[in-house]
């Protein structure tokens, strides 16, 4: 393989060993985010669930266009030599792998699986610990409450570790961190002031640059070469004092209970947006297209959710940018699916920063070759999305290359997990940053160009779409 397109295997050449346990999910009713107290953590949390990784194990890496199947090749064969001992049988129980994906083919940008240490779940009312080594030693629940109690006492001493109110977790059961009770299941969120010295520069393109990139795509439109084109923007943060990656992943998962809180070996999030979910037979999705920020329904006439529908589902531009990304997602995944709904009409969901336009799909999956579609043999499908690159696909993309002047990495690429089961969560990687140094930090946020887009109101939604992470950052929008 060329340096462009490229795999990389970092693994013991010896067996997977896996102990999943029980724990009693009342001894953290903080739910997932009281977990997120280092800096080099992984993880996928939404309201009070999901899974947070301590560690590293093994880690698959590739560029390129065959980026998902070979890493769906690599996971499948690790896991079918792997030796599984489970007692909760739920999906994220048993081996994981968290990963994130570059947005594209010709992206220079390592695509990764990394297989954690310590998995800590919590779903359904059910919570477990899971513990993966390749070595040759017996695996105990008592061995495997010990090691999470010392990934969790050893957070100060990580790379920028610590807990929600700034000090060392405590640590005892191996059930989780400690907290108050008082505290049970409240996300405290407290004012963000300006961030000592936080200077913002300009990215890959002046914001002038950028809107003429956006009518350069609207004139394409226009002349018929395609029907929908997604262009991303970047800024760059630089915060004196450090970024706190851990404070930032549980801002987000506080403010943004409705999205998918990820973290992913630098690349940090919240994104609204579920690229496929599968559990067993079934796929869900969740897609978004059509913006609106909250603040533009400041003094307007009655209720803020009734200036939505009234804006953005009223909005025919709006409507056609939706109706685009819900054909190219049903389109993608119906050879895979015996059956599929989708809503009639899409709702508005509403987020903190601004209103999308949603719809949910749900697909049950058929059989292909006597298998059932992996994840990763899905997201292979599937993406990109129009949600994300335009359609028609080739010719969303070229322009892409063309007018962002930008490689996205893994901005708007899938971010999610896998089990060896089969299930998974895979979002778009939206609302999020790369942390690039210890101190500065790149934003991405892009918006869907269709043919009565205006560049001036794009360029004030990508801002919108900032909000999250400079909010998170501690820098005022």
């Amino acid at each position: 393989m060329t340096s462009a397109f490229r795999t990389r295997i970092v693994k013991p050449l010896k067996t997977l060993k896996t102990l999943t346990v029980p724990l009693d999910a009342d001894s953290f009713p903080g739910g997932l985010p009281s977990f997120l107290v280092r800096d080099d953590l992984l993880c996928w949390t939404r309201r009070e669930a999901g899974l947070v990784g301590f560690g590293e194990v093994a880690r698959f890496t590739a560029t390129g266009p065959e980026r998902f199947l070979e890493a769906d090749i690599w996971w499948r064969h690790l896991v079918l030599e792997a030796e599984i001992e489970d007692a909760v049988e739920w999906p994220g129980t048993g081996p994981v792998a968290f990963g994130s994906f570059a947005f594209s083919k010709a992206s220079a940008h390592e695509s990764r699986l990394i297989v954690p240490e310590i998995v800590v779940g919590l779903r359904g009312g059910r919570a477990w610990l899971t513990q993966l080594t390749f070595d040759d030693v017996e695996l105990t629940e008592a061995g495997a409450r010990a090691a999470l109690d010392r990934w969790l006492a050893s957070a100060a001493a990580g790379p920028g570790g610590t807990a929600a109110d700034g000090t060392t977790p405590e640590t005892g059961s191996g059930a989780g961190p400690g907290a108050d009770p008082s505290q049970a299941g409240r996300a405290v969120v407290r004012p963000l002031p300006l961030a000592a010295g936080a200077t913002l520069h300009t990215g890959s393109l002046t914001e002038e640059d950028w809107m003429a990139a956006v009518a350069a795509g609207v004139e394409e439109i226009r002349a018929g070469a395609l029907e929908k084109l997604v262009l991303a923007r970047d800024v760059v943060a630089t915060l004196p004092t450090g970024v706190n990656a851990a404070q930032v992943l549980r801002e987000l998962s506080a403010r943004y209970r409705e999205c998918w809180t990820y973290g992913v070996d630098g690349l940090v999030g919240a994104t609204p947006e579920m690229l496929i979910q599968v559990e067993g037979r079934t796929a869900q999705a969740r897609v978004l297209a059509g913006t609106l920020d909250r603040r533009d329904a400041d003094g307007m006439a009655g209720s803020p959710l009734e200036f939505a529908e009234r804006v953005l589902a009223g909005s025919e531009k709006q409507r056609h940018e939706h109706d685009i990304a819900i054909q190219s997602l049903t389109t993608q995944l119906a050879p895979f699916s015996e059956a599929m709904n989708a809503h009639s009409e899409p709702f508005i969901l509403e987020l903190p920063n601004v209103w999308h336009l949603a719809s949910d799909v749900k697909a049950e999956l058929t059989e292909v070759e006597g298998h059932v579609p992996t994840c990763l043999a899905l997201i292979n499908a599937l993406h990109p999305t129009a949600a994300v690159c335009g359609t028609p696909t080739t010719v969303a993309g070229a322009l892409i290359r063309k007018l962002e002047h930008l490689d996205r990495g893994p901005y708007a690429g899938p971010v999610g997990w896998l089990d060896a089961a089969g299930n998974g969560e895979w979002g778009i990687a939206l609302r999020g940053a790369v942390i690039e140094t210890p101190k500065t930090v790149r934003l991405y946020a892009g918006c869907g160009v269709v043919e009565g887009s205006v560049p001036e109101a794009e360029l004030a939604e990508t801002w919108a779409k900032f909000r999250p992470m400079l909010e998170s950052l501690g820098i005022n929008s």
